[in-house]
């Protein structure tokens, strides 16, 4: 159907103006051929504009509908927009970088305290002293184990002097005395012997009782066991003290000597000392409390080699070496760290194992334990696509990204081609994909919201 409709007038419509034709022939009509009455204006004006509104109505509605590209294009075709390309090079394997978050801790935390209880009464330091290994830190009431001390030194000096004499023996004096003992009762027994033999006489002539001979008789016996001792004794003397009782006495002498050494230990452990070079972090108790054994007085933190924690995913936790170096930074600034070790057990609240860098010595000034340590990790992935500016990207229907390439016309002009594209990694301001691309492809890098398949452009 035409755009407009063609519009046919009725003889009705358009009067022949007859008279003037007439008048110029010099020619005579019929009565029947007489014009009739012409139409009024007005009346045909209307109609004209009712047909051509009609017209135009209809002519609208069965003209084609033009796509919005289509119309972009058609006004474009005549214009030639400069854009900016890129060449694209393929990739065969691409590096990502992720950051993971830990802590910086001390190689060593301590919560120092006494292994007996007593009364404070000295503490040394203040929150905040650096000080070195083995550093008095405070001390605790030891007026009663002095006391127990001197006790036990006096037992001790008693049984030494016992021992001495033991191993020494009998003195000189001593034996002499055993031996002129012996002697009188030797002589006492010869002198019985004697009256015992006269007894026995005077008892045969009758001139004594029998129980007199008896007397001398039972003296006689008496004096001979006492020799017998007398003697025993003096070669007890001779002899020397037994090994026995030399032994038994060294034990009681050593028993005495570790009593004496475990109150020492005691006494010694009364006054605290550092356990390694550390700072005083926190200061618990005062003077004058009476604590309980194993109370927190200090709280200690080394302050030599700091170490680093960082919870990392199990599948990246187990490419790391040990002894490899790493780079973390703490702060605004970046230390280079040894990955000590890696726990073998998994946290359950993160799902991750943790990793433990030891930080250089020199880093035990500059850093402080509780701070926040960052671990850069670099993955290489083997993946083949194409690096492209984050700006290249154009977002279609069903959330589908592609991009612009330039190609040559055929007649000394460039236009665009819209290339689908698969978005594969992300990095800043740059993204990997792949696609209906190939290598050198120049690829528009700014403006694409001007574009559309098509459009004639020319490269900077």
């Amino acid at each position: 159907m035409e755009n407009k409709m063609s519009l046919k007038k009725s003889p009705q419509a358009e009067p022949i103006d007859t008279s003037k034709e007439n008048a110029q022939n010099h020619i005579k009509l019929p009565p029947q051929m007489k014009p009739k009455k012409p139409v009024q204006n007005w009346q045909l004006a209307i109609a004209t504009v009712i047909l051509l509104g009609l017209g135009f109505v209809l002519g609208q509605k069965f003209q084609p509908q033009q796509t919005t590209e289509a119309k972009v294009l058609a006004n474009k075709q005549t214009n030639i927009l400069p854009v900016k390309t890129i060449a694209i090079e393929a990739v065969q394997s691409y590096s990502t970088s992720q950051t993971y978050t830990g802590e910086v801790t001390a190689l060593r935390t301590s919560e120092v305290g006494f292994e007996r209880g007593g009364k404070l009464t000295e503490v040394l330091v203040e929150e905040g002293d650096r000080i070195s290994l083995g550093t008095p830190l405070a001390k605790l009431d030891t007026a009663n184990l002095e006391a127990q001390h001197q006790g036990l030194v006096a037992q001790k000096a008693q049984a030494a002097a016992l021992l001495a004499e033991l191993s020494n023996g009998a003195r000189t004096e001593k034996i002499t005395a055993a031996q002129a003992k012996v002697r009188d009762i030797e002589q006492q027994l010869k002198l019985e012997q004697l009256k015992s033999s006269r007894r026995e006489y005077l008892y045969g002539e009758g001139a004594i009782a029998r129980e007199e001979l008896d007397e001398i008789a039972f003296n006689q016996k008496a004096l001979a066991e006492r020799l017998v001792n007398a003697q025993s004794n003096l070669a007890e003397l001779n002899n020397g003290t037994r090994v026995e009782q030399i032994n038994a006495q060294q034990a009681a002498v050593d028993r005495l000597s570790a009593e004496i050494e475990d109150l020492d230990i005691t006494i010694a452990k009364s006054t605290l000392k550092s356990p390694f070079d550390s700072i005083v972090s926190a200061r618990n108790l005062d003077e004058g409390t009476v604590i309980q054994p194993g109370q927190s007085i200090l709280r200690l933190v080394e302050n030599a080699q700091p170490k680093v924690k960082v919870g990392l995913p199990i599948l990246v936790a187990n490419k790391m070496q040990a002894g490899s170096e790493q780079q973390v930074t703490i702060g605004d600034k970046k230390y280079s760290a040894r990955v000590s070790s890696i726990l073998p057990e998994v946290n359950p609240a993160t799902r991750t194992r943790t990793l433990v860098l030891k930080l250089s010595p020199t880093a035990a000034t500059q850093v402080s334990p509780k701070e926040i340590a960052r671990l850069n990790v670099t993955h290489t992935n083997k993946t083949d696509g194409y690096w492209l500016p984050i700006t290249a990207l154009v977002k279609g229907d069903r959330d589908l990204w592609s991009c612009y390439a330039v190609v040559a016309n055929d007649s000394n002009t460039s236009r665009v081609e819209r290339r689908l594209v698969e978005v594969l990694e992300t990095d800043g301001e740059r993204v990997l994909v792949r696609g209906t691309l190939k290598a050198g492809d120049a690829i528009v890098t700014d403006g694409t919201q001007r574009l559309v398949s098509g459009q004639l452009v020319s490269m900077d």
